[in-house]
């Protein structure tokens, strides 16, 4: 029997959970479940998703906002979902407020996708929010234990992998790395493809780099992103005297074209909830240097598909870096284990099903 949802994200950005979001409702219908999508009027969701009486465009303008969730009560009116899906923390709050608003009965369930390995807010507002929602959906069971230790009772916890669309990354013609960003040709490349903000560690990485290059002096590290943090690392660089090495080009549209043609993929995150762009960088075949830390494990084998070291640990992750950088057997044999294991664990083929199991689930036991 179809299920009726309304998805909600909030975010203006384009970041790995509004893809998430977008591979969700995409999904859903290519099953036949009706599916609405409310997001940011001014965001980069709404603007990639399907243009189509469905689409709602709807954002809180602060954490409480009333006036926007009245808006939302009249939606779920008028829609009359099974589920409420909120992809983000602001839309738990948005959705958590328009369900004390006038519902149809019964009542839509409250689903919260839970995307990073932080805690729980623990201010009484933040809190409150959280107590409605009928069902966690944890990116990765290092996620879910954060919500147990937060006081979440473990039956409202479920973890559910995220997906790559591998149809999509396939589609992808490559893009030389080397020409779009001048690199040297024959120049070994590293790639990392991440927001430029404190958790996600690049700090560490260019401090490894250091090291990497007196080893091999011709590699180079492209770090793809934006954030409040590219200033201070574009310092670091210069500091360390990687300018001709390490590159900062900013937010890109192709990075699964130019991740086709870079040598290895490296993830430095001090926290990560699980790490899309890892998926992305299995689904093409690239071997992976990560950090053992939150979901990373989850996605990356050691010593199969890739190697991990300990988070914030420069050193060990420039020696997992050379390791690859000079035995190029080995990353072609972790390359091609890595893209087997997505193939098999984390197609978003797999993530749909797991998600529609989930709204069964907590519909069957209301």
């Amino acid at each position: 029997m179809p299920i009726r949802t309304i998805h909600i994200d909030t975010a203006r950005t384009w970041r790995g959970g509004q893809n998430q979001a977008l591979l969700t409702v995409k999904g859903l219908r290519a099953l036949g479940h009706p599916t609405m999508l409310v997001a940011h009027p001014d965001g980069e969701l709404r603007r990639r998703a399907p243009q189509d009486p469905d689409l709602v465009p709807l954002a809180p303008r602060f954490e409480i906002d009333f006036h926007a969730a009245w808006k939302l009560a009249r939606i779920i009116r008028a829609f009359n979902p099974a589920i409420l899906h909120a992809h983000d923390p602001h839309g738990v709050a948005l959705a958590a407020l328009a369900l004390g608003f006038r519902m149809p009965w019964p009542p839509p369930l409250l689903v919260a996708s839970r995307r990073v390995d932080f805690r729980l807010a623990g201010n009484t507002l933040s809190r409150a929010k959280y107590k409605q929602v009928d069902r966690f959906i944890c990116a990765s069971s290092a996620i879910g234990r954060i919500l147990a230790a937060d006081g979440i009772d473990a039956a409202r916890i479920v973890t559910v992998h995220e997906g790559v669309d591998l149809q999509h990354v396939a589609d992808a013609p490559p893009v030389s790395i080397h020409e779009t960003f001048w690199l040297p040709h024959g120049a070994p490349v590293v790639l990392n493809v991440a927001a430029l903000v404190p958790h996600k560690g690049q700090r560490h990485l260019i401090d490894a780099f250091a090291e990497v290059v007196r080893v091999v002096p011709d590699a180079r590290l492209v770090i793809l992103g934006q954030g409040e943090l590219h200033d201070s690392l574009a310092k670091q660089i210069h500091h360390l005297s990687l300018d001709k090495h390490v590159m900062l080009p900013g937010f890109r549209t192709d990075v699964l074209s130019l991740m086709k043609t870079a040598d290895i993929f490296v993830m430095s995150s001090v926290m990560e909830g699980l790490g899309t762009s890892l998926l992305d960088a299995m689904a093409c075949a690239r071997p992976i240097v990560a950090t053992d830390t939150g979901g990373i494990p989850e996605v990356v084998v050691h010593e199969e598909t890739g190697l991990l070291v300990p988070p914030r640990d420069a050193d060990q992750l420039a020696d997992a870096l050379v390791t690859l950088l000079k035995d190029e057997t080995r990353a072609r044999q972790y390359g091609a284990a890595g893209y087997e294991r997505v193939h098999h664990t984390f197609s978003v083929e797999h993530m749909v099903n797991q998600t529609v199991s989930v709204y069964r689930d907590v519909i069957t036991t209301r």
